[in-house]
């Protein structure tokens, strides 16, 4: 069986780029997240870090990028994504203060 994660550890950073901002207005919020952990948990999380309540979650496993620095390859690690889609009317504030 495999060891539980506690639930602040599930959540590593919110992913911010161009797409994932467009999805703030659709109430989606998209986050890098432990490889291991599974949507419940990845709902449970979100809802204990924001205060929100979570009404579905997407999981994908993105693979890390081929680099190349002369002769050299190396690939990025691997990394799991979650889109998570809050109920209307609430949202997520990244950045206090901003």
């Amino acid at each position: 069986m495999p060891k539980a994660i506690h639930p602040l550890q599930v959540l590593k950073r919110p992913v911010v780029t161009e797409k994932s901002t467009m999805l703030g207005a659709l109430n989606q919020y998209v986050f890098e997240v432990d490889p291991r952990a599974n949507k419940s948990q990845i709902a449970e999380a979100v809802e204990q870090a924001f205060d929100v309540h979570v009404m579905k979650v997407r999981t994908m496993n993105v693979r890390g990028k081929t680099k190349r620095f002369g002769t050299r390859i190396s690939t990025a690690p691997s990394w799991k994504k979650a889109i998570v889609t809050l109920s209307a009317g609430e949202q997520i504030q990244y950045f206090e203060g901003v």
